[in-house]
């Protein structure tokens, strides 16, 4: 099926719901080289999206050339964003995925804009811009170009292995401005892994690009989010985990435990009644009273982790584009009212809730 021939001339069954003929659609793709995928092309207005001031996230400004994701995370807190396509927080995020096709051109004249002020942009922080469609669609090579001419920082958070592609072009821009990568890469076991995780590559596979990352010159991380209670809390898992981390020489480990929004708290919830129903009373137990696990299990993982983390040598030891593991994991550009925070938020943001979910 040729890629070229599907423009949507015609009302189509696959295009998004409501949206057969919108504006900025230009075609519904479906093609056997991507089985039960369908990928809506849209003409996207802007690039840079605007954190909301209200939000804690030490940095401004995201990318997300992509919504909806073919990793099929069954926790991933970008679910319910599908709800403004009609479409479901299930299946569809994983099948139907929006590609931004002109992202790269509209970045380029938005960072040339005189109010730009070369603040820190963040990718991946919705859904994954290294997922399995920038294979066919190249669209991160024209960002990470766009944002290197124009001075502009930025980090990628990522489960794909198809970074590897750009390391190139990842350390040409470092050489002109800050860049950090960082690999999520939370579950060790392989079953449970292809279980939870369908659609991402092998934690052998992401720790190697790990690996790459730090061969080309690049700082690069690895989060050990989420880590999901009773199933990847064990010492056991922790240890052998870090261990793995830090033989592929990753910078630093960061990690928090699963957080559910309303929306992927039932797809996770039915994931779980399918997979481990003897763990089904404890978890509705544990997210009974919102989307964070409680404080006590917070701070007993904390407390557990901390210790392996500094052993196999994986503490931050500078700041990084990412913040601290133990309960935001977000990116923490450091400045001057950050360091000014009260200590009780340090304190807070220490044990807290964690933001890992804004990050995938």
């Amino acid at each position: 099926m040729r890629w070229d021939t599907q423009k949507l001339a015609r009302e189509d069954d696959d295009a998004l719901p409501g949206l057969t003929k919108p504006s900025g659609l230009v075609r519904s793709v479906s093609t056997p080289e991507f089985a039960g995928m369908t990928f809506h092309e849209v003409l996207a207005k802007s690039a840079l999206n605007r954190v909301p001031a209200a939000s804690d996230m030490p940095f401004q400004w995201t990318i997300n050339p992509y919504r909806g994701c073919s990793h099929a995370c069954t926790y991933c807190f970008a679910r319910p964003t599908h709800a403004y396509l009609e479409l479901n927080a299930g299946e569809d995020f994983d099948r139907q995925v929006v590609v931004k096709t002109n992202v790269a051109d509209v970045l380029r004249r938005e960072l040339a804009r005189p109010p730009w002020q070369h603040e820190h942009v963040a990718l991946g922080t919705n859904t994954d811009p290294y997922q399995r469609a920038e294979g066919r669609y190249r669209l991160m090579p024209g960002i990470i170009e766009a944002l290197a001419q124009s001075r502009t920082p930025f980090s990628v958070l990522t489960k794909g292995t198809l970074l590897r592609r750009d390391l190139g072009l990842l350390t040409d821009a470092a050489r002109s401005v800050s860049v950090e990568v960082a690999m999520s890469i939370a579950i060790y076991d392989d079953e449970l892994q292809s279980s939870v995780e369908p659609g991402t590559p092998s934690a052998p596979a992401r720790l190697a690009t790990v690996t790459a990352a730090r061969d080309a010159g690049l700082e690069c991380g690895v989060f050990l989010m989420p880590i999901l209670p009773y199933l990847t809390d064990s010492l056991e898992h922790l240890d052998e985990a870090l261990r793995r981390v830090a033989a592929a020489g990753a910078s630093y480990a960061l990690f928090s435990a699963l957080h559910l929004r309303p929306g992927v708290k039932p797809w996770f919830m039915m994931w779980l009644q399918r997979e481990h129903p003897e763990l089904l009373p404890t978890y509705t137990r544990l997210y009974a009273d919102g989307p964070y696990a409680p404080k006590e299990y917070r701070n007993w993982l904390a407390e557990r982790i901390r210790p392996l983390i500094r052993s196999h040598g994986l503490e931050r030891r500078r700041t990084v584009s990412f913040d601290d593991g133990t309960g935001s994991g977000a990116a923490a550009l450091r400045n001057s009212r950050g360091e000014r925070r009260s200590r009780s938020r340090r304190e807070q943001r220490e044990v807290g809730a964690p933001t890992e979910a804004m990050l995938f």
